[in-house]
């Protein structure tokens, strides 16, 4: 169940994409839950602690496209097309990175890499899903931590490129 829920209000000790997204002066909604470490799926851990719909919470993958880590964020109720991936970005080949590579490069750790506040600003691919919702969540850099925010905002702040990248 969600602790609290708190609307734009920066918090001692907020995360790089808090910071990134109080700066900015979007509005967003931290939603913060106790995180459980046997749950099989942070994503769907976080939809449900929050009580909102898998397809409107997102997971942040990190893939290298053609030598270039590349950010993929995708429904958690669904997978990420690495082929569609590597086309939305012009690229030829994609895989999934290395986990320790991908922490290193955003500054966050696997199940809490935020697509806002990466230690090292990389390019990034909205799946086209998240325009059909009014808003969406995604990890606000920490496992139990989640923003809410428009899919507009996130394209913005993130540069994104957004494109049919997810599957059922």
């Amino acid at each position: 169940m969600a602790k609290k829920s708190k609307k734009n209000q920066q918090q001692p000790g907020g995360t790089p994409a808090t910071v990134a997204l109080t700066a900015a002066g979007t509005e967003y909604t931290v939603h913060a839950y106790d995180h459980d470490p046997a749950h099989p799926s942070y994503g769907e851990e976080a939809a449900e602690a929050m009580g909102v719909s898998p397809d409107r919470v997102f997971k942040t993958l990190v893939a290298d496209v053609d030598g270039t880590l590349t950010v993929a964020v995708v429904p958690v109720a669904g997978q990420l097309d690495l082929k569609a991936l590597a086309s939305a970005v012009g690229g030829k080949r994609a895989a999934m990175a290395d986990p320790a590579l991908a922490e290193r490069t955003t500054g966050y750790v696997r199940g809490g890499i935020s697509p806002l506040g990466q230690r090292k600003k990389l390019p990034t691919v909205l799946d086209a899903s998240a325009s059909t919702h009014t808003t969406i969540c995604v990890s606000a850099g920490r496992r139990g931590l989640e923003v809410e925010l428009s899919p507009d905002d996130l394209t913005k702040l993130t540069e994104a490129v957004v494109a049919p990248i997810g599957r059922t």
